[in-house]
């Protein structure tokens, strides 16, 4: 389960995330839902469902899509509380704390707990397109793709220190050199991410400086 520290950390990257885009995002009325939907739509396609084909499932691009669902619902809850983080965390804590085990939606109850993942995703979908997101249905979404609390935590934070890091070194005007000695950046946070305690304090930071120690000057 998420811990209290791994919470607020992510609420506030993507706080500062979403005010780095737009100073004013808690109002501007933003599609966070449909973003879901539609992360929860693409994580159908890499699951695979076709019944007529035989498919492979992707499961890197399954959590990835998981970990971009992740970032939507952050923003969706604090615009729920009005940008108060502290009762964002609270409210994400109480669900984790004490998940549902069932959704009442259209009328019909479903106990995701025994569902397939290809149905949790479907499920997860029609709620985000009825502006609604279930934290318990998503952790069993996270197990059921083979991830933890901690490899979201530490997934989510490495995405978003990355974007991050290439907005401040000249993404948007074009100057941001992806490729740092023969390898993509994705390459380098992944050893980064592999070489670095998670559990401490200012995780966070400690990504966004090794990625500045690795990236040519």
């Amino acid at each position: 389960m998420l811990n209290a520290q791994q919470l607020a950390t992510m609420l506030e990257l993507q706080h500062k995330m979403n005010t780095k885009v737009n100073p004013q995002w808690i109002d501007a009325g933003y599609g966070f839902m449909r973003a879901a939907m539609v992360e929860s739509v693409e994580a159908i396609e890499h699951h695979g469902w076709k019944w007529w084909k035989a498919q492979d499932k992707d499961l890197p691009q399954l959590q990835m899509e998981c970990v971009d669902i992740w970032h939507f619902a952050l923003s969706h809850i604090i615009i729920k509380f009005n940008g108060d983080i502290s009762a964002s965390a609270t409210a994400i804590a109480q669900e984790l704390a004490s998940p549902n085990e069932t959704v009442t939606f259209d009328g019909y109850n479903y106990a995701f707990g025994a569902q397939s993942l290809l149905d949790n995703l479907e499920l997860m979908t029609g709620l985000a397109a009825a502006k609604r997101f279930d934290v318990g249905l998503f952790m069993v979404i996270i197990e059921q793709c083979e991830m933890t609390s901690d490899t979201l935590f530490e997934q989510y934070v490495g995405k978003n220190i990355l974007n991050f890091f290439r907005q401040d070194h000249g993404y948007k005007e074009g100057t941001y050199h992806k490729e740092w000695h023969g390898r993509e950046d994705n390459e380098h946070l992944f050893d980064v991410l592999a070489a670095l305690d998670a559990n401490i304090a200012n995780y966070a930071d400690a990504v966004y400086a090794e990625l500045k120690q690795r990236y040519p000057q």
